[in-house]
């Protein structure tokens, strides 16, 4: 298992593991699959610059005809479905250990699949850092929670004016 790679179960993980490589040999990284619905499923996929330059429409439309392709052929869906391509945006999903590290400092929202510490589920706070199995948290009360990898069900960005900041930077340089 890549740490730097989603982790991903079921069908979503069937889909991930066909378009992972693809996906990388052209100079991206995924950052999640999800499947939502069930009779026509929509297939969602967030995708990253390699070279973590700001994702453009051009690039979208790149990873969609490659993923297209790919998917058309191996049909891991039996019934129709559609595809949707996007960047993982400024609030962006936290699905990979170097999300984790290279956001720390910046809040996040953290759900688990089980109650954690303290008996919760639900997690908000600065973001302190992450390793394959673990990602530490300065919760809101200001102690620092160290939450399992596993037990993860969703984690995303808080959208901030310092989070702004920091992702339109390079945009605002040229």
């Amino acid at each position: 298992m890549n740490e730097n790679r989603p982790r991903h179960d079921g069908l979503e993980g069937r889909i991930a593991d066909l378009i992972v490589e693809p996906l990388e040999a052209q100079g991206y990284e995924l950052v999640r699959v999800a499947v939502i619905g069930t009779e026509n499923p929509t297939v969602q996929i967030m995708a990253d610059r390699a070279d973590e330059a700001a994702f453009t429409l051009d690039d979208c439309t790149a990873v969609s005809r490659l993923l297209s392709a790919i998917l058309d052929v191996e049909d891991p869906i039996s019934s129709a479905w559609t595809l949707e391509v996007s960047s993982a945006g400024i609030d962006r999903p936290l699905t990979r250990t170097k999300d984790f590290n290279r956001y720390a400092g910046f809040d996040a929202k953290i759900e688990l699949a089980f109650p954690g510490p303290g008996g919760r589920k639900r997690f908000t706070g600065a973001l302190l850092g992450a390793d394959a199995e673990e990602v530490r948290l300065r919760a809101e009360t200001g102690e620092t929670v160290v939450l399992k990898r596993a037990d993860i069900r969703k984690a995303k960005l808080v959208l901030t004016d310092a989070l702004i900041a920091f992702s339109t930077r390079d945009v605002v340089a040229n």
